[in-house]
């Protein structure tokens, strides 16, 4: 069988203050969409995975798609913090930092969902759009459970401690179908291994015990921007109750179920392309890039352009034949039209607009 050619994708690192390093990557043209760190992530597998590939693919056609793995998961390093909500909300503020973010949609996949949430709700000036998949307010081990369900909770501990990581496994293939019970037998593969790249054994279990009892609750009153909620019907990993009982709590959230079974829609379903159309629908990217292009003069389509490419000033002025102090006055008018403070702020927005 031939190697799957990787998805091109820029890849950096930033640090938390504890020193660790945080790995992130940016793909595709568009709109800002960071996709908030959840359970099960390497950035470079990600690329050639069966399962996440397609993802990268079809959203990178709407939006620059940024990702990152979480601390001591994927490509990224670990401390000694233990995974909750304050943690997790350290790894969005440093990557929106690193990234250059003045303002994002922000994409909440499963136990990625009550961070984003917590985000949104504490920085709503940093977010334009709220999306949350498969989410939840609040986990597990905050509700109600009777004595063979907590039990249950445990056994799934203990197998991770026991079997997680291991090539081939059991323990992967019984999260994977709960989590995807029509994939393909690639996509089933594909996140098996996705599973035993993403961390050890240490590190999944307290994730898995950090999911239980995350909770949102108290933060979700805080959310402004629009809220699109979307929950597989069927999905087995985390109930559709939760999804409605997730967006009856938002302000002014929409709510809307996907028809598959599959915790996460996989290519070659119909609930993909809808979750994917759905989400262009709601941020609004029909037609952006070309409104965008028509918002501005020749002139100032071809200084967007450069910044873009991350040219200096000098450079631009020796491209368009122009004085250093005629584009730095452009550039200077430019920045207050786009509402940024910098080049750094500049040139994401740029992307954003689709010049390059």
């Amino acid at each position: 069988m031939s190697t799957p050619v990787a998805l091109r994708q820029e890849l950096r690192f930033t640090h938390l203050p504890s020193g660790a390093r945080i790995a992130w990557a940016r793909s595709g043209r568009g709109p800002a969409l960071l996709r908030a760190g959840h359970w099960m992530t390497h950035l470079e597998y990600d690329t050639v995975s069966a399962m996440f590939r397609p993802w990268l693919e079809r959203l990178g056609r709407s939006f620059t798609v940024y990702r990152y793995d979480e601390r001591g998961c994927g490509l990224s390093g670990r401390d000694d913090v233990v995974p909750d909500l304050a943690s997790s909300l350290e790894e969005i503020t440093a990557v929106v930092a690193a990234a250059g973010l003045p303002r994002v949609a922000l994409l909440g996949i499963s136990g990625g969902a009550a961070p984003a949430i917590a985000y949104a709700a504490r920085h709503p000036e940093r977010v334009s759009h709220l999306v949350l998949l498969g989410g939840y307010s609040h986990g597990l081990l905050c509700r109600q459970l009777s004595a063979e369900q907590q039990a249950y909770l445990q056994a799934q501990a203990q197998l991770i401690e026991l079997g997680w990581g291991v090539r081939d496994a059991p323990v992967q293939q019984f999260f994977t179908s709960t989590m995807i019970p029509d994939g393909t037998p690639e996509q089933v593969a594909a996140l098996n291994e996705q599973q035993r790249r993403s961390c050890d054994a240490a590190r999944a279990v307290s994730l898995f015990r950090s999911r239980l009892t995350l909770d949102v609750r108290a933060e979700i009153g805080g959310v402004q921007c629009p809220t699109l909620v979307l929950h597989a019907e069927g999905d087995a990993a985390v109930g559709i109750e939760q999804g409605r009982e997730l967006a009856a709590a938002i302000p002014g959230a929409r709510f809307e179920s996907l028809r598959t079974r599959n915790h996460v829609p996989l290519a070659g379903e119909p609930a993909f392309e809808r979750f994917c159309e759905a989400m262009a629908e709601f941020i609004g990217t029909a037609g952006a890039t070309a409104d965008a292009g028509r918002a501005f003069t020749p002139r100032e389509r071809e200084l967007l352009a450069l910044v873009a490419r991350g040219c200096d000033n000098l450079q631009i002025a020796a491209q368009l034949g122009l004085a250093e102090k005629t584009v730095r006055n452009g550039l200077s008018s430019l920045y207050t039209r786009l509402g940024v403070e910098g080049r750094s702020h500049a040139v994401v927005r740029a992307r954003e607009l689709g010049f390059s």
